[in-house]
């Protein structure tokens, strides 16, 4: 079992009332992490220490900033065993837990190259001897709020472009999977960022609205950024209007997949089927609607459910595991529920839907309609179906119906024909002949709609995480009307 305690000021230490809380694991019960839950004077504290930090901090060269964070990203990956043993926490297979550290080393390193590329600009200005300039500089503390189903990336990434960019951050860990995020936090503390540059706060899951508010609320935090749920995301949203602070969410999902007439079927049945099942479908781009042309329908169908039936999901140490579990049992009854909506309506199990604990067999629905929820709720677990349509427009007028927009994949061998759709398809990310799960920590990731607003990665994440500021020299005399 894991002890996690709280990260402030660069020391850990317990909540202030000792309280803890337990995260066990969904497969076998057993507890894999004892876990500091945070008081709303913790929450303050954490807010503080980042406070205290930030002007030695934001002062770093930007060379210097880069060279701790190259250190970061090669203790991330020195410890990655470490991060592997705290799979438990969600269930997830140990190779989704390496991905994970491997990816979120590279968010370091591109966090890292980014410190010199954060620019301003001299703008011709109409008073005489008036020299202009914008420029970005850091803007203080950073919350960052990140969820379980991918939680190095997701945390580290919510904690990389704000360091690059000088300022100081506080990490609000996720209930499901605190070892994993405290780890994150003793990496850079340990590769010697310093003292109150990172924080990160553990709270009891009953508890979280409250930290999340009062986190929200300090005068001291000036940015937010969360990935979540769209729910959640709404909440987050709403407090940082009310304080005035601007926030980055990265939300929901339902990622349409269309496959053209054209398309080369094989290739599309291993993207989906990656898209789909990876990681028990508990990825926000993951593939949940197959939108297949009716000329080609049946022969995709044929093939991808006897690609699924090839996955099985089971106790993720377990040799003939591939999926793993799900975060817990409660989403099995919860996206069961989803299924047998479709089923008493009408629509058509092809494959899987079988589910015992936490444990739930890949799911392939066709015929699914509007009238059913899973055609428009996200059932964010290894369930996708197939939605048939006549030719690439009503292909394109199924994959837009929907509130969400972030993912989404085309399949055709005609890529200028492809690349037409994918300019109208209402998505924040589109990919052409491959799978809507990929992240590139370069790239600008982020969704329209219901899937949130703001872009993580690379240079597109430094308009998020600094402050544009006019500032003039004035040169000689200047005429004033009074």
């Amino acid at each position: 079992m894991l002890d996690v305690p709280l990260l402030i000021g660069g020391k850990s230490c317990p909540a202030r009332d000792g309280r803890t809380f337990e995260r066990c694991n969904p497969v076998t019960g057993e507890v894999v992490s004892r876990v500091a839950a945070a008081t709303l004077e913790d929450a303050d504290a954490a807010v503080a220490a980042a406070q205290a930090a930030f002007p030695v901090w934001a002062a770093l060269a930007p060379n210097e900033r880069r060279t701790r964070l190259l250190a970061a990203a090669e203790l991330m990956q020195a410890r990655a065993s470490e991060f592997i043993e705290a799979a438990g926490e969600t269930g997830a297979m140990a190779n989704w837990y390496g991905f994970n550290v491997k990816l979120a080393a590279g968010m370091l390193r591109e966090a890292a190259s980014m410190t010199t590329q954060i620019n301003g600009e001299v703008i011709p200005s109409d008073v005489p001897g008036s020299f202009a300039m914008a420029l970005r500089q850091p803007c203080g503390v950073i919350l960052g709020i990140a969820p379980w189903n991918a939680p190095v990336i997701l945390a580290t990434r919510a904690l990389a472009m704000p360091l690059a960019c000088g300022n100081t951050v506080v990490l609000k860990a996720s209930e499901l999977s605190p070892a994993v995020h405290r780890l994150i936090g003793q990496v850079l503390q340990d590769a010697g960022l310093g003292d109150g540059v990172v924080n990160v706060i553990s709270n009891a899951p009953v508890d979280a609205p409250a930290i999340v508010e009062r986190l929200i609320a300090n005068p001291a935090v000036r940015r937010v950024n969360f990935t979540g749920s769209t729910h959640v995301g709404r909440i987050v949203a709403e407090l940082a209007a009310r304080h005035l602070k601007p926030a980055l969410l990265e939300l929901g999902g339902k990622a349409p997949f269309l496959v053209l007439d054209d398309a080369d079927l094989d290739a599309a049945v291993d993207a989906a089927a990656f898209g789909a099942y990876f990681n028990q479908g508990q990825i926000c781009m993951s593939t949940e609607r197959l939108i297949v042309d009716s000329k080609v329908a049946d022969a995709f169908i044929d093939k991808l459910a006897a690609k699924v039936a090839t996955l099985r999901a089971g106790h993720p140490q377990a040799d003939d595991s591939v999926l793993g579990s799900l975060v817990d049992a409660s989403a099995g009854v919860r996206i069961k529920a989803l299924i047998d909506d479709a089923v008493g309506k009408g629509a058509r199990l092809v494959v899987g839907g079988q589910v015992d604990g936490s444990i739930m067999q890949p799911t392939l629905l066709d015929g699914v309609t509007p009238s059913m929820r899973l055609y428009r709720e996200e059932s964010f677990g290894p369930v996708a179906v197939l939605l048939r349509a006549d030719g690439d427009e009503a292909l394109l007028s199924l994959a837009n119906d929907s509130e969400f927009g972030l993912s989404a994949a085309i399949f055709s061998r005609d890529t200028g024909r492809a690349l037409a759709l994918a300019q109208r398809v209402e998505s924040g990310i589109c990919h052409i002949n491959g799978p809507t799960v990929h992240d590139e920590a370069q790239m600008p990731f982020g969704g329209v709609k219901s899937s949130g607003y703001g872009s993580f990665g690379g240079k597109a994440s430094i308009e998020q995480f600094t402050q544009l500021r006019w500032i003039t020299l004035q040169n000689g005399p200047r005429h004033y009307p009074i």
